[in-house]
């Protein structure tokens, strides 16, 4: 669990980087999940962009996605959603 210091660290970090993933008109799949699965052990901190046409918005999948990827959350501004997780082998950002 990372408290509120380490969460304003996070969204200071989260400010220089593009989405990387990006969900779009099928919401949340297995391969969207398998992709952030990957990008969360590379980069620890992941943007993700919720498209116009998708049939969910950002806060409304926060818990899925936190759940499903055993990540914490950082922030939510409008379609864009924030999360983050520790890397095991790629450790890169130091709390």
């Amino acid at each position: 669990m990372i408290n509120s210091k380490q969460r304003a660290y996070l969204k200071g970090l989260s400010n220089k980087l593009n989405p990387s993933i990006q969900i779009g008109k099928e919401g949340l799949t297995d391969n969207i999940l398998e992709e952030l699965e990957t990008h969360l052990e590379y980069r620890e901190l992941v943007k993700i962009s919720v498209l116009e046409n998708s049939p969910v918005m950002a806060d409304e999948i926060v818990d899925q996605v936190l759940s499903k990827t055993n990540s914490e959350f950082v922030q939510v501004i409008g379609n864009k959603l924030i999360i983050y997780r520790e890397s095991k082998d790629h450790k890169q950002i130091q709390l």
